[in-house]
């Protein structure tokens, strides 16, 4: 007796033009029942357009929601990355800038040097750090593989699949370093939100700095 005054109430309800989702807020009833018992009463263009438009602003209210947790998650982090490193002492400064003078995304050294920071400055795991490659369609992408791996001692398991440049490497006039270009890479939202707050905090810490001088 109670399903069939349920289903009345269901089908009452559904005339009106409301979502499964509003039904259920009135009647406890599976997704799956209300389908089977609504089946015959379809909702008009109208209805369906106010549901529609629910449903977008349900979606963007939850935009909104998770855009004002990152800003205040962010705040938080640069906040956090200005109290640890500042100020710079004059040696820091000269190593900051010999690793940007440095920096080269195909030297090996560069990559031996950012793994030798993600495991103890940022205490990654090793198991959690990839491999991406850039090559050329003439290089041999095995090969290059195998010499990545042995260079920074990671293991092959750990490279995600190269991107293939479709120009070949004999086609440039700037040789370069001969290995494509490499990138040492950790999936982790958290760790790229700090590197990136404490980027943020020294670039505004400097450029006030320059202002002043």
């Amino acid at each position: 007796m109670a399903k069939i005054i349920d289903r009345r109430k269901a089908i009452i309800l559904r005339k009106k033009g409301l979502s499964f989702s509003e039904i259920r807020k009135t009647i406890n009833v599976s997704k799956s029942t209300l389908s089977i018992w609504l089946r015959p009463y379809p909702l008009s263009d109208e209805q369906l357009l106010r549901i529609d438009k629910i449903k977008y602003q349900i979606i963007e209210r939850f935009r909104e929601t998770m855009r004002i947790k990152r800003e205040k998650r962010l705040e938080e982090y640069l906040k956090e990355a200005k109290q640890i490193l500042f100020p710079f002492s004059k040696k820091d400064l000269l190593i900051s800038g010999l690793f940007l003078y440095w920096g080269e995304g195909n030297d090996p050294g560069v990559l031996k040097f950012t793994k030798y920071w993600y495991l103890k400055a940022l205490n990654i795991s090793e198991k959690d750090m990839k491999i991406h490659l850039h090559l050329y369609k003439d290089m041999n992408v095995i090969e290059e593989i195998n010499y990545w791996s042995k260079q920074l001692d990671i293991p092959k398991s750990q490279f995600i699949r190269p991107y293939i440049k479709k120009s070949k490497k004999n086609d440039i006039d700037q040789k370069g370093f001969g290995h494509g270009t490499c990138a040492l890479v950790v999936h982790n939202t958290v760790i790229k939100e700090k590197i990136l707050m404490s980027i943020q905090g020294v670039a505004d810490y400097y450029s006030k700095k320059i202002v002043s001088f």
